[in-house]
């Protein structure tokens, strides 16, 4: 199946990897941050995009075996990878089952999943379900001040070019992900950040992240919702590039 793929900038090959039913247009506001010492690298998950869009059954660890081949293509032996949202479950498995091929790891605003992984709550879920839930949607990625001063289109809140089927797909692949044994696997430095007043992927989730990967860092910023890595920018942007240039390896 065809995977589409971008490759842009310049320096050490550095993955992207977006959200859930998200194609790579999720990075495309903070892209260039990292374009100045990296190569960055994105992918459209099956679904998305211009990739394939076959309905059949989706997962986490389906979608990092998609990354690889990718990599394959590219002639990359080995790249940092920061994964945000299910990038970031999909980075998890990446990373656990294919330790040679990661130099360093982030993973944003995400899971572990599974019985370990704490969901968002009942009153979120209710209202995402709800008719007209658009405007809550953006709220939960974005404060309402920062809405206020940034018109759209927002890249964050799905590709609008999906089939629903493929919506389905993805939504049943991010919630039967469970990498939590997965984790200790993990043999490259990691990054744990999340938005302290995240709630579409609750931030309890970090520390969770960060106790089960070892010597993983956490970082939380204060504020943040969802899409603290666009709304926060000036602070994650250079936070990860530190991070990746002070990596071993």
């Amino acid at each position: 199946m065809h995977i589409a793929h971008q490759v842009r900038g310049g320096g050490e090959p550095l993955v992207l990897l977006a959200g859930q039913s998200n194609s790579h247009l999720w990075w495309e506001r903070v892209r260039e941050d990292f374009e100045t010492r990296h190569t960055t690298i994105t992918l459209d998950w099956l679904g998305t995009g211009d990739s394939d869009k076959p309905d059949i059954p989706y997962s986490t660890r389906g979608f990092a075996a998609d990354v690889i081949r990718v990599l394959d293509e590219l002639g990359v032996e080995r790249a940092a990878v920061y994964g945000t949202s299910m990038g970031g479950r999909v980075a998890q498995w990446v990373a656990a089952d294919h330790p040679d091929r990661v130099r360093a790891l982030v993973l944003g605003c995400t899971t572990p999943g599974g019985a370990h992984g704490v969901e968002r709550s009942k009153e979120v879920r209710r209202a995402l379900a709800a008719p007209g839930s658009g405007r809550y949607t953006l709220e939960l990625m974005y404060t309402p001040e920062w809405l206020a001063g940034h018109a759209g289109p927002y890249h964050t809140v799905g590709d609008p070019g999906m089939p629903a089927y493929a919506r389905r797909r993805h939504l049943a692949a991010s919630a039967q992900h469970d990498a939590w044994d997965a984790l200790p696997r993990i043999a490259a430095p990691t990054l744990v950040v999340h938005g302290t007043d995240d709630v579409f992927n609750p931030a309890a989730n970090a520390p969770l992240l960060t106790e089960r990967i070892p010597g993983a860092r956490m970082h939380l910023i204060r504020g943040a919702r969802h899409a603290y890595f666009e709304e926060f920018r000036e602070e994650a942007g250079p936070l990860v590039l530190d991070f990746l240039a002070d990596a071993p390896g």
